[in-house]
């Protein structure tokens, strides 16, 4: 009987089949395929189990209950254990549709994706299954993955403590979680696929009109060729900015590059991507063209990482090469709109009418989509009848590409259905780069939650759930057609108004709050929010409201810094200094402190001393004592950046007093905090470590990303005193808070640390796979002044050090392992 309602689904491959092959010759291979067949069939039939399918050496089993799955899988891969086959297994529990004798819904492509992640002679699960079994069952935690249907990650779990490699799911990427599942486009993707692993493609680019697929068709085939990029895949939006000199700048952004004085943005990229085996995903690079074409021809030029452009026109590019995106064939095109519909009413049935409406539509994904969307209101038959009727007043036109016709003409019908409401509410979704949350579209569209949801039904806005809370966007083609409508309507200025004015009051509540400190969860959301931030720049800059541009600046400058945007920010607040005066006294001093901060972070110290000065100057006449502390705690950074370390000194002591006597913690613990790197620097580490862990305290319980820092000084200072013991367990806790925060560059010379532990305990495997998993952050942390030139001169031993003793391939292996994953490696050992 079929097994229903929650379902343990299992499925097995052999893992290197065609080697097999090769090394038995056909008759020995068939034998073997026999003997593997016949051992899974016995042990999976003695537990009940229901055979969905075979193909090949893989089996689909689906059982009634977990542990009557995990005990089938265990006596098989018991029995199999002396054949010739190495089998990998997958298991997930879900609730699925059933469609006799098989199965349907997203549970059975979990299962199978599952299963491709593991090694063989490995059984992988999922936490669904996991809740289902008993606590006897011997499981290993293998933390949380991405599999490659780039869904959210899932923890996943291994039956026994057997030592395997990392698992095949997707590292060091920020590929963005589609809302849909991918359907369809086959013989595409395993092109697109197969033009990514070849040697002699490093720039390819997927063009075709709006609406054709191009990010998704693009986004799956970076996830099926993963395993070409250990050094991890990286997706970069395009489509928000609006300035082409800014998509190098975005580009190292996305990979946590650190800008560097002195140095422009193409040379620093150059530097730390160089012999990278990555890919860059640049997305929608039609409106900055021709004049980005130039960037990424610099990209290209950097050995080692490939790119996928996605473009509704080509580069014009020596070595591009191009791949136009057709549309969806027939089978695809149905497929997508009834898996579409289905999302509405899960009942829904196709019909010969939705075959001759994706015709109609050219069988473009985004056309389906909005069709699909409708099918609560009409059916297929009415759907083909009104559009078709708007497609035919374009048959005699050919002014434009057919497709793009097409799809205007049903973006049009779907606009022209909404009331009138949802028209003034979507057109003023198009003022947002990057998407928004719902407080934000509440107040500057002045949209509810009802509105909202109506647009996300009718597949015109988008849902991505992010680690902060959801947010809303559209899709480019979308947004253009909404913009377009905004400015007719003659909204464009009000709404634009409110957009700065929103995000300006975001980013002062943010400083306010992070005025004495920087916060965890301040840094998370403003990071979603940068190209708002910078279209809220651009407005201030285009109607000259100096004010704002001061605010904006102001409030966003020590975040910038921690993220690594000195040279932007850098920009915005020399604007600022020049139109600011004397009649806003507090708003000037914000922005000289920040502007002093920032220069003397830049190791610009003459420039930083005269921004600091004033500001003190100003503060002390408004009896603002935290900008007081502010200023000398800057001053401190100068000094130390020019080599007067006494000076230094003073300084912090000054504003570790001035904390002390007004009861200001937080300002106390970052006098603390650079006091005991300076102690750890001059090899007084006993006092390193004495204000290490008092400025620790302060920064735990405020949950700031300080708490990294003082953890790698205290780390280091057991090191470097030879108590090695300690600097494991601390700089493991570095390790693993840096990688709950993002925190590449401490947790990077984290590493070098843990590496050089391992070394004096004559550990020279262990430390090439810390040295492997150390993947550019060294460079990040040198750009933004947070390590020594000791710090390289260090790596740059060890590495020598593993390489001597032939481990290239351990510190391979490193390189394919997260921050993360790294992380429970140091701390479970």
């Amino acid at each position: 009987m079929q097994p229903s309602g929650t379902v343990t689904f299992v499925f097995t491959d052999i893992e290197g089949s065609t080697r097999l092959l090769e090394r038995l010759g056909e008759n020995g291979y068939r034998e073997a395929l026999a003997v593997h067949r016949a051992r899974i069939r016995t042990a999976f039939a003695a537990h009940d189990g229901y055979e969905v399918d075979n193909e090949g050496d893989s089996f689909f089993y689906a059982f009634q209950s977990a542990t009557a799955a995990v005990s089938a899988v265990r006596e098989a891969m018991a029995d199999l254990e002396a054949a010739q086959t190495r089998v990998r297994v997958g298991i997930h529990s879900g609730e699925p549709a059933l469609d006799p004798p098989k199965y349907v819904g997203m549970d059975v492509h979990r299962a199978a994706r599952i299963m491709a992640c593991a090694h063989g002679g490995q059984t992988v699960l999922s936490r669904a299954t996991r809740e289902l079994l008993d606590n006897g069952v011997d499981l290993r935690d293998l933390g949380e993955h991405r599999l490659k249907d780039l869904s959210t990650p899932i923890r996943l779990y291994q039956l026994g403590n057997g030592d395997f490699p990392p698992l095949r799911s997707l590292h060091r990427n920020n590929l963005p979680v589609p809302s849909t599942a991918f359907i369809g486009r086959e013989r595409e993707l395993a092109e697109v696929v197969s033009l990514l692993t070849r040697d002699d493609v490093s720039l390819l680019t997927l063009t075709g009109p709006g609406g054709t697929g191009k990010t998704r068709l693009a986004l799956q085939a970076a996830a099926e060729a993963s395993e070409r990029f250990p050094d991890g895949m990286w997706w970069v939006s395009l489509a928000p900015l609006r300035n082409p000199a800014l998509v190098l700048s975005a580009v190292a952004q996305s990979l946590d590059l650190r800008e560097e004085t002195g140095r422009d943005i193409a040379t620093t990229l150059a530097d730390g991507l160089n012999g990278k085996r990555l890919l860059l995903l640049l997305d929608n690079a039609e409106h900055l063209l021709p004049t980005a074409s130039a960037a990424i021809a610099a990209l290209n030029e950097i050995r080692g990482p490939s790119l996928v452009v996605t473009s509704r026109e080509r580069l014009k590019l020596g070595g591009e090469q191009l791949y136009p995106v057709p549309s969806l064939i027939d089978e695809d095109a149905v497929a997508l709109f009834t898996a579409r519909a289905r999302q509405l009413d899960p009942s829904f049935t196709s019909t010969p009418a939705v075959a001759s409406l994706c015709q109609r539509v050219d069988n473009l994904p985004l056309p389906i989509e909005l069709a699909a969307a409708r099918t609560s209101l009409f059916s297929p038959e009415q759907l083909l009848e009104r559009i078709g009727e708007r497609l035919d007043l374009l048959k005699g036109s050919r002014d434009a590409d057919l497709r793009q016709q097409t799809l205007r003409a049903t973006i049009d019908w779907s606009y022209e259905l909404l009331d009138a409401e949802e028209r003034r509410v979507f057109r003023g979704f198009s003022v947002f780069a990057g998407g928004a949350t719902l407080a934000a579209a509440e107040e500057v569209c002045d949209a509810d939650a009802d509105t909202v949801q109506s647009l996300l039904d009718k597949s015109l806005v988008r849902r991505r759930d992010t680690k902060i809370g959801p947010r809303y966007w559209m899709l480019e083609s979308l947004r253009e057609y909404a913009l377009e409508q905004m400015v007719q309507e003659s909204e464009a200025a009000e709404v634009q108004t409110r957009h700065a004015q929103w995000f300006t009051s975001l980013a002062q509540r943010a400083d306010a709050e992070q005025r004495t400190l920087l916060r965890d969860s301040w840094i998370a959301r403003l990071s979603f929010e940068v190209n708002n931030f910078r279209a809220g720049i651009d407005w201030a800059l285009r109607g000259d409201h100096a004010a704002e541009l001061a605010r904006l600046a102001a409030s966003l400058g020590l975040t910038w810094v921690w993220r690594g945007e000195v040279d932007e920010v850098r920009r915005w607040l020399d604007l600022a200094c020049e139109q600011v005066g004397d009649e806003d006294q507090p708003l000037r001093a914000r922005v000289l402190m920040v502007d002093g901060f920032v220069r003397a972070m830049q190791g610009h110290a003459a420039a930083a001393e005269a921004s600091l000065e004033e500001a003190l100057g100003i503060c002390r006449e408004l009896e603002d004592i935290e900008g007081v502390g502010f200023c000398l705690n800057s001053l401190g950074i100068a000094a130390a950046r020019r080599g007067d370390d006494e000076q230094a000194r003073a300084f912090w002591e000054a504003c570790r007093q001035l904390g002390s006597d007004h009861g200001m913690e937080d300002r106390l613990a970052i006098a603390t905090l650079n006091l005991s790197g300076l102690a750890l620097r001059q090899d007084r580490f006993d006092e390193a470590r004495v204000l290490a862990e008092e400025a620790s305290r302060t920064f735990a319980e405020a949950k700031s990303p300080l708490w990294c820092n003082t953890l790698l000084i205290l780390g280091e200072a057991a090191r470097r005193s030879g108590h090695y013991a300690d600097a494991k367990r601390t700089l493991g806790q570095c390790l693993e808070a840096c990688a709950q925060r993002n925190g590449r560059t401490v947790g990077a010379i984290a590493l070098t640390g843990l590496a050089a532990v391992a070394v004096a305990q004559g550990d020279d495997h262990r430390a090439a796979l810390l040295l492997g998993a150390d993947y550019g952050g060294l460079e990040s942390a040198r750009l933004t002044g947070q390590t020594e030139d000791e710090t390289e001169s260090l790596r740059i031993e060890l590495l020598g050090r593993v390489r001597d003793s032939g481990l290239e391939a351990v510190l391979a292996e490193g390189r394919s392992m997260s921050l993360a994953d790294v992380a429970r490696f140091v701390l479970d050992d």
